[in-house]
Formats: C-alpha cells, sequence, structure tokens
C-alpha cells in the first residue's frame, strides 16, 4: 500500500545536500528546521507538530492530482507533499496563454526539481475551440471585442480556462476514470495557505456536494503561511516563482502594472490593446482597471514621472547659495 499519510516524517528527504524539516520559525521562535543537526526525537516531534498538526491531508489508494498554478503557493505545497511523502500522481498547470515570462521560466526550472526528486512533470492543459483548434484568453478577447470577465465582476475566464481545462483532461485520463469507476473520489490538492480561511470557508459547501474529488488544502493543513511558503522554496534551492496571472489580468495592482510596463513593454502593450478594442462594449467599466484604464493610470504616471524630473531644486537654482536663501540665510526662502 503506497502511503497516503502525510503526518510527521521523521527522516525527511535531502534537498540539495540539506536535511530539512519545515520553514525556519520567525526570529525568536523554536527552530523547527533541522540542516547537518540531529536533535532529540521528542523534541523535533513537538516542535513538528506544532508546524504542520498532528495529521495531514491524503487518504486512500487512489489518485492524488496537484493544480498548480505556477506561483508560490502551490510550489510550496508540492515541496511540502515531498517532504511529508504524500505520493504525487499528476501536476496540471492550466496555461491560459497569457502568463508572463518569468512563469514559463520558472516551471522550466521546477520540473528539472521534480524530475530529481523523482515526482512527475507538470502536465501543461489548454483550452480549445469546437474545432479543436488551441483558443487563448487574449484572442478570445480579440474576438469577443471585451475584457477578461473578471473586469465585468464575473469570474467566467477562470473558469473556463483554468477550472474547465483541468476538469476536461481529468475526464478522459484513465487513472481518474478507474478511480471513478470503483466508486472513489480522486484527492485534488489546491495551495490555499493558513491565511486563507475565508476562501475554504466559501468552497466548504460546494467540496462538501463534490462526488468526483475529495479536496485538500495542505499548507492551511499545515499552518504555513505565505512567508513559510517562499522560505520553503528557498531552503529546496529554488528561486521565487514571482507573481502568476495574465499578463492582463484586472485584478493587477498597480504596482504590478508598473511592474509589467517596466519589464516586459511589449506585453503591456498587448493589454492596452484590449482595453482599445473592447471601448465600444465597456459600458459599465472604464478598462482594464475597471474604474480607470490601464492606459491612464500609465500616462498619468509619466506624466508625474517627467514633471518631477523637470523640477530644479534650489542648490541648482543658485549654486552660490547651498541650501539658504540667495542672501545667504539658511532660512531656504525665495519667492522669485
Amino acid at each position: 500500500m503506497r502511503r497516503r499519510c502525510g503526518g510527521v516524517c521523521r527522516k525527511a528527504p535531502t534537498l540539495t545536500g540539506m536535511r530539512v524539516y519545515w520553514p525556519a520559525r520567525p526570529a525568536g521562535a523554536v527552530n523547527t528546521c533541522t540542516t547537518r543537526m540531529e536533535t532529540a526525537a521528542a523534541s523535533a516531534d513537538n516542535a513538528d507538530r506544532r508546524l504542520i498538526g498532528t495529521a495531514a491531508p491524503g487518504g486512500g489508494d487512489g489518485m492524488n492530482v496537484v493544480s498548480f498554478g505556477g506561483g508560490t503557493n502551490s510550489t510550496a505545497m508540492i515541496i511540502g507533499m515531498y517532504l511529508h511523502k504524500i505520493p504525487i500522481d499528476l501536476i496540471l498547470f492550466a496555461d491560459t496563454g497569457g502568463e508572463q515570462p518569468h512563469t514559463y521560466e520558472f516551471m522550466g526550472t521546477f520540473n528539472e526539481w521534480l524530475v530529481k526528486h523523482g515526482i512527475p512533470k507538470i502536465v501543461s492543459v489548454e483550452y480549445h475551440d469546437k474545432d479543436g483548434n488551441r483558443l487563448t484568453l487574449e484572442q478570445e478577447c480579440i474576438n469577443s471585442g471585451r475584457l477578461p470577465s473578471i473586469a465585468y465582476g464575473y469570474k467566467k475566464c477562470s473558469l473556463k480556462h483554468k477550472i474547465g481545462t483541468q476538469e476536461k483532461f481529468c475526464n478522459n485520463y484513465q487513472p481518474c476514470k478507474e478511480v471513478w469507476a470503483s466508486g472513489q473520489r480522486v484527492h485534488k490538492y489546491i495551495g490555499y495557505d493558513a491565511g486563507e480561511t475565508r476562501r475554504i470557508q466559501h468552497a466548504a459547501p460546494i467540496d462538501e456536494a463534490d462526488k468526483k474529488y475529495e479536496k485538500h488544502y495542505p499548507l492551511y493543513e499545515w499552518g504555513w503561511t505565505r512567508e513559510e511558503c517562499v522560505h520553503v522554496i528557498e531552503r529546496a534551492g529554488l528561486p521565487r516563482p514571482g507573481k502568476s496571472s495574465c499578463f492582463f489580468c484586472p485584478s493587477m495592482k498597480k504596482k504590478e502594472i508598473q511592474a509589467l510596463w517596466e519589464n516586459y513593454p511589449d506585453l503591456f502593450e498587448r493589454a492596452i490593446a484590449l482595453e482599445h478594442g473592447s471601448a465600444k462594449t465597456n459600458v459599465n467599466v472604464k478598462g482594464l482597471g475597471r474604474d480607470w484604464s490601464w492606459e491612464s493610470y500609465y500616462n498619468e504616471f509619466m506624466a508625474n514621472k517627467e514633471f518631477e524630473e523637470a523640477q530644479l531644486t534650489f542648490d541648482q537654482l543658485f549654486p552660490d547659495s547651498p541650501g539658504g536663501c540667495i542672501c545667504g540665510a539658511p532660512c531656504g526662502c525665495y519667492d522669485g
């Protein structure tokens, strides 16, 4: 029987030459990570249970499917499952065709780590139209002359291009079909961390009614916060995944939009093109920012930046009187 228990593992697998148990605790807390030191068993057990709880998700001899989003949480969850010796049968990534380059680059790096540790590579799934042709979310927006549905307050884009594509794959995946045929449910692992209680509570009644999948939220069960997830990834010798989202996602924050035009100006231009293409149908929204357009934000930001750069300091105007008035006094006043 394959081990499904996610409970406390006395001897965790070795990562990059280090024996890693769990992420390091904040300063002042008891250290629960062991590198080359061997701690007393009782002390280790107490520390581990405090961090991950007395039990972790998993169960049965069915099928374990991981929903991989390409970001920090799902990456840490997979590493944690490896450390807890929870088998992984399938890792699915729903590719909308609009992820930012750093996400695709990280997936290549992470796949190498997975193979090295005996875990199946990530399987990318895509949306196809009725004729079998791939349809990216960006192209769908261009064809319809509309923005992603989340800009209008709906989540159809995620349901269609992420959840739907993974569901379709599993429906046609023989190991999953065999589990369902035996009357069991497929185990699905989702990366909600310890700070996402509301999301888990919202999902609870849906999960309870699901006859095909038994949902597990390991990070939440282990009590891993976002900070601890980052630390786990670093201790595994991996780079940080970076923000995972479509480059034209209306949920992006202004600092993330700014990072987009600074790092990937071509993608930013494509996002602005979506705003222009949807102008005629945008009745209740102004753009990807809903109440404002990304283009207007960019123009405003650049105008302010140019204004600030154009301002001359007092010292530049009057180099002979640095830090003070032209009369030499330190008051710094000048009325022109």
